[in-house]
């Protein structure tokens, strides 16, 4: 039996004859205008035209339409990348802008917390009434300027003493 090698390489003859070089110079510039084909590819297409094969059977012939096909996916796919790394940019800006403003509030949240236990809370209320519960409202979304806290003052101890004898004199 006869075994057909891999590659069959087959010649074609042009003629000097005015219709050979009229069809040669059609061909030459064809394939200057399709750089992507080869003159095996244009001459395997005539053939198969000119057999009349249907498509169907007919390899995947890489033609100017499906190379042009090919190269509208690689444009869409390099813009799809584009629009995500520009999506992930702004979304990894946001996420760092979220993360700067809890740190804000985390900070502010200590300072009012020890504003708060270092302030002293005086309740005082006349000797008729009886002691109402004081209550300390505070509003989250106002701010409070935020002033020097003066530490309370240290009663001396024996001018405490002397004031229960003032009062009785």
């Amino acid at each position: 039996m006869f075994q057909w090698s891999k590659k069959v390489v087959k010649s074609v003859t042009f003629n000097p004859e005015v219709a050979d070089e009229s069809l040669l110079a059609v061909v030459e510039n064809y394939l200057e205008k399709q750089p992507d084909k080869t003159f095996s590819d244009l001459c395997k297409e005539a053939l198969w035209q000119t057999l009349c094969v249907p498509e169907s059977v007919k390899p995947g012939l890489k033609t100017a339409a499906t190379g042009a096909v090919e190269q509208k996916i690689d444009d869409l796919q390099r813009q799809v990348a584009d629009l995500e790394e520009r999506f992930f940019a702004k979304e990894s800006n946001r996420l760092e802008a979220l993360e700067r403003q809890i740190l804000q509030l985390t900070q502010q949240l200590a300072h009012l917390a020890i504003t708060v236990t270092e302030r002293p809370v005086v309740y005082s209320s006349p000797p008729s009434a009886p002691p109402a519960p004081a209550v300390e409202v505070v509003n989250p979304t106002a701010t409070t300027p935020t002033y020097p806290v003066n530490p309370p003052e240290e009663v001396d101890p024996l001018i405490s003493r002397l004031s229960q004898y003032l009062d009785d004199f």
